[in-house]
């Protein structure tokens, strides 16, 4: 199917329609039926033909930049897996309990081979991906894998909060090499002028603009939501998949232009060999060991909610024996998400998995 152009794989249920650009890889759609209000919107236009990082890409084997040899070689900021061609394996059917389809890639710098295979939830407007990534070299391979939605207007305004049950934190734009030596807490953190700034909002100024926090919980999570116009998108993951939550920040002609709710295996966005020889901050590893031959899976899983005016933001999200659980900050009621049981295997939220987060 072509979407604007582009070679595109569209899931569809009752009520979600989820979109991914195969020139790229990128899930640049995700919106309930009804309503027609896709939050996933970043560096959604340009070269019809060409592969480009949207919306929610994946950053790897990297995130951030490569070493000046590495660059002069070729290696694009935030690596390749944005920037390559996906083909489908397995075009979108009805199984195990939704519609599921199976996509792969090869990216030829980092000779790594990646699979991602999609479930969208046979009812709900949820969706979960599955990623294996294995190293098609003859020797080990220092890498990193983050996922990087990007939410833009018209979901994101003055209005649009950001939530997560992130913890001790830095701001990357800090006096290297020793950033964590300045510390925050989520939401708060301090921008160039040593002023305190609460990273739930975003208004005419980005300072500062990209944040790195860790997660202490046994599932990590993230929500925007916009009371506005009654939406909210979230994503929920194993921390021992991805320990780390960087939320970036983005204003432009007074306005906000673009939000990263980011979450990966680093929080530092240095040439690998630095990462290396940095090796951890508080106590969470800046990079993956892949051996030779080696494959290693990654999952997350999103959602949508139809939210209230008066909605102020997300206290929590949980697992339940059905599904999961969403609890508003305040007044605000506790709304669930029944799922499936196969998007809940398939998500790693089978019940006695994790324990609930409430």
């Amino acid at each position: 199917m072509r979407i604007d152009g582009r070679a595109s794989l569209v899931l569809e249920n009752p009520v979600a329609r989820l979109t991914v650009d195969l020139l790229g890889g990128s899930f640049v759609e995700f919106q309930f039926q009804d309503q027609k209000l896709n939050p996933l919107v970043w560096n959604n236009s340009g070269d019809p033909d060409q592969p480009r990082q949207m919306s929610h890409f994946l950053c790897l084997d990297r995130w951030g930049w490569p070493s000046k040899a590495e660059a002069a070689r070729g290696m694009p900021y935030h690596g390749e897996a944005g920037l390559v061609e996906w083909r489908i394996v397995d075009p979108p059917r009805v199984a195990d309990g939704g519609v599921c389809a199976h996509l792969r890639t090869t990216l030829p710098m980092a000779n790594l081979a990646v699979s991602r295979r999609i479930h969208l939830d046979c009812k709900e407007a949820v969706f979960t991906v599955t990623e294996s990534v294995t190293n098609l070299n003859q020797l080990g391979s220092v890498l990193n894998m983050v996922q990087h939605p990007s939410i833009g207007p018209p979901f994101l305004d003055e209005r649009t909060v950001i939530d997560a049950n992130a913890t001790e934190g830095f701001v990357l734009a800090n006096t290297m090499p020793n950033p964590e030596r300045w510390p925050t807490r989520w939401p708060q953190a301090l921008d160039s002028d040593g002023q305190s700034v609460n990273m739930r909002y975003l208004q005419d100024n980005h300072d500062p603009n990209v944040v790195a926090y860790v997660i202490d919980e046994k599932l990590g999570w993230t929500t925007a939501a916009n009371p506005a116009h009654g939406l909210l998108i979230g994503y929920l993951w194993k921390t021992a998949d991805y320990p780390w939550f960087i939320a970036w920040r983005r204003a432009e002609h007074g306005k906000p232009f673009a939000r990263g709710i980011e979450f990966g295996t680093t929080g530092l966005d240095w040439p690998q060999g630095e990462l290396v020889r940095k090796g951890r901050i508080f106590g969470r590893p800046l990079f993956v060991h892949l051996d030779a031959g080696e494959t290693l899976t990654k999952s997350f899983t999103c959602f949508l909610l139809r939210i209230p005016p008066d909605y102020a933001g997300v206290e929590a999200v949980r697992q339940t024996g059905t599904g999961l659980g969403v609890r508003g900050r305040g007044a605000a009621k506790a709304r669930e998400i029944a799922l499936d049981s196969a998007t809940l295997r398939a998500a790693g939220l089978a019940a006695g998995d994790h324990g609930s987060l409430l």
